[in-house]
């Protein structure tokens, strides 16, 4: 059960970060509470996983999953870069998470 908050304390980050984008400044309610919700949920799970993982896994993980998961929504959806290094890198970022997690003994 906690990779699966974690899983879902990771998107949540994406979420969050991506929803940064829209609060301009966090001066747009809606987006700014969307975006302070989503904050929380994400900490709030990320802390509830780290009682059974391994600290330095699970914070792994959680960061992991929102860089790769911001950049990819950001390439897909907002119109960044999508160059071969960035993927290529994006990529790396998924490598060390699967890494960490099939490394954590859990």
């Amino acid at each position: 059960m906690a990779w699966v908050l974690l899983v879902v304390a990771g998107l949540l980050e994406v979420g969050w970060s991506i929803g940064m984008k829209y609060t301009d400044g966090f001066t747009r309610p809606l987006p700014s509470v969307l975006t302070g919700a989503g904050i929380i949920a994400s900490m709030l799970l990320l802390s509830q996983a780290a009682k059974t993982l391994p600290i330095g896994t699970a914070y792994g993980v959680w960061v992991g999953i929102g860089a790769a998961g911001a950049a990819v929504v950001g390439m897909a959806v907002l119109g960044e870069p999508a160059t071969a290094a960035r993927i290529f890198f994006v990529c790396l970022l998924l490598v060390a998470v699967v890494g960490l997690k099939a490394t954590s003994g859990h």
